[in-house]
């Protein structure tokens, strides 16, 4: 089940796949992928999961199914590191990119990226500082306020605590939506979350299995 709201003057939907679908400009917004991230840590020693990019190509592909997007918007931080384009990981998502050769693929530029440096040229990803602007919304990594649009960003990884106190206790991934800034959860299989401050009108959307509830 997934939600709309509208933000900047555009209908947006909000999937449980932990992605938003503009269905005006027919793009999907993936934000912090952090693809290679438990491949950098196994590198560093640290034991790790393997499989973690499979998960997060496989919910891509989900959520493309779900929407019939024609293009794809990387909200920042698609790889996580140097460290972590391993063989692997970047054959898997060179796999992923063949069958997907007709998708536009465009990064805005994260703070991971600067440092795991832009994707291989061969997966066709237009990269891009800054912000995407697109009518009254700018599609950012950092989530600050930037004057005549709406942001739509990532880089927090917002979570929404649910239930009791105690054992019954949960934190989910959600979407977080302030006057001037929205931020998607993080896209990615191997990636943390953190509770953000609630201020007065804003609109938190929780995803709970394969459902987006408003909270």
């Amino acid at each position: 089940m997934t939600a709309e709201i509208e933000v900047g003057g555009a209908r947006l939907r909000l999937l449980p796949e932990r992605a938003a679908y503009l269905p005006g400009a027919g793009w999907l917004l993936v934000a912090d992928a952090h693809l290679g991230k438990a491949a950098s840590f196994r590198r560093l020693g640290v034991p790790v999961p393997a499989g973690t990019t499979e998960a997060t190509l496989a919910r891509l592909d989900a959520a493309l199914a779900a929407t019939g997007a024609r293009g794809i918007v990387f909200l920042g931080d698609l790889l996580h590191s140097a460290r972590g384009r391993a063989a692997a990981t970047l054959d898997a998502v060179a796999r992923w990119r063949d069958a997907h050769a007709a998708l536009e693929l465009t990064l805005v530029r994260g703070n991971h990226d600067r440092h795991a440096g832009d994707p291989p040229p061969s997966w066709g990803v237009r990269c891009v500082d800054g912000a995407l602007r697109l009518d009254g919304l700018a599609l950012a990594h950092d989530p600050e306020p930037r004057p005549g649009a709406y942001v739509l960003a990532g880089h927090l990884h917002p979570a929404a605590v649910v239930g009791r106190r105690g054992p019954d206790r949960l934190r989910l991934p959600c979407f977080h939506f302030g006057p001037a800034v929205g931020v998607l959860p993080a896209f990615g299989a191997f990636t943390g979350m953190q509770v953000l401050p609630r201020g007065p009108g804003d609109r938190v959307y929780a995803i709970a299995g394969d459902a987006v509830r408003a909270l």
